[in-house]
C-alpha cells in the first residue's frame, strides 16, 4: 500500500470513526507523523502568540459549528461536567473549579479556531506538572470531548479540525511517560 493511500485511509477512517476508534487513531497519527504533522495536515500552520496557546487561522465555518463563543461556553461546561462524572477522567477532576474550567477551555477552543478570544490560563506544562497523566488519560479526555461534540450536534469534521489544533498540546499534558 502506498503513503498517499494510507494516508487516505486513515483520513477517512479518522473523519467517520466513533469516539474510541477516533482518540487511538488520533494517536497513531501522532505516534507516526508527530502532533506538527498533524496539525499541518488539518489546517494552515499557526502563528505563535505571547499566550499559553497559539491561534489557529481557521475559516469562519468552524467557529460558527460550535455556535460561537457562546457555544464554546456551552461545550465547555458540558465538558467539565462529562470529564467529572467519567471514571477515568473524574479523579482529576475532582478538586476543580468546574466553571473556572469551563471558562478557561471555552476561551482556548474560542482562540486555537481562531474566534478573537484570548486564553489567560497556565501553559499545558505547567497546568498538568504534577499530575501523573498517561496516554490512556489524556486518550479518555479526547473520548469525553467528542461525546460533548457529539451532544452538541458538531459536525465530524469541524471536531476533528478542533482536536488537530488542540493535538500538540498532548506532549505537555501527558506528564508519565
Amino acid at each position: 500500500m502506498n503513503a498517499a493511500m494510507t494516508a487516505h485511509t486513515l483520513r477517512t477512517a479518522f473523519f467517520k470513526a466513533p469516539a474510541t476508534l477516533t482518540a487511538t487513531l488520533l494517536g497513531a497519527w501522532l505516534t507516526l507523523h508527530g502532533p506538527a504533522a498533524h496539525a499541518q495536515a488539518a489546517m494552515p500552520a499557526a502563528a505563535p502568540t505571547s499566550t499559553a496557546t497559539t491561534t489557529a487561522p481557521l475559516d469562519s465555518s468552524t467557529f460558527a459549528a460550535f455556535g460561537a463563543r457562546a457555544g464554546l461556553g456551552e461545550l465547555g461546561t458540558d465538558f467539565v461536567a462529562r470529564l467529572q462524572r467519567d471514571p477515568r477522567t473524574a479523579p482529576f477532576f475532582e478538586k476543580t473549579n468546574a466553571p473556572e474550567l469551563a471558562t478557561k477551555l471555552a476561551d482556548q477552543f474560542c482562540q486555537v479556531l481562531g474566534g478573537g478570544c484570548a486564553y489567560k490560563g497556565a501553559d499545558m506544562k505547567t497546568a498538568h506538572r504534577d499530575m501523573d497523566i498517561r496516554k490512556q488519560d489524556f486518550n479518555a479526555l479526547v473520548e469525553v470531548l467528542q461525546q460533548s461534540m457529539d451532544a452538541r450536534g458538531i459536525p465530524f469534521t469541524a471536531q476533528n479540525r478542533l482536536l488537530a489544533a488542540l493535538a500538540p498540546m498532548h506532549r505537555d499534558s501527558i506528564t508519565v511517560r
